[in-house]
């Protein structure tokens, strides 16, 4: 059953050339929330897409400093989640959620 905290976990898939390269393999990247853990990332992932999750991978890409105007600024951390689905398994992401 999906429910609000599933949509709320994901925040966007990752669409870069690393993330392209993984998915040949049977893996999917999203950004999520900082505070999700794995299991609630396996579940939300799961009900939404209605996919078999087999491992699931997290990161936190730490914001970089840079100048804005002249003065520093910070970017956001960011987290990743690397989701491996079953074989023969597939999720499009550039359809969205």
């Amino acid at each position: 059953m999906t429910t609000a905290r599933h949509y709320d976990v994901i925040v966007a898939p990752v669409i870069t050339e690393k993330a392209t390269r993984v998915s040949e393999h049977g893996q999917v990247v999203f950004k999520v929330r900082l505070d999700a853990n794995k299991t609630e990332i396996k579940d939300a992932v799961q009900n939404i897409f209605g996919v078999q999750v087999l491992s699931v991978n997290t990161l936190v890409q730490k914001g970089k400093t840079k100048r804005f105007r002249g003065r520093p600024g910070k970017r956001n951390d960011v987290k990743k989640a690397y989701v491996r689905l079953a074989e023969g398994q597939s999720i499009d992401v550039t359809t969205g959620i």
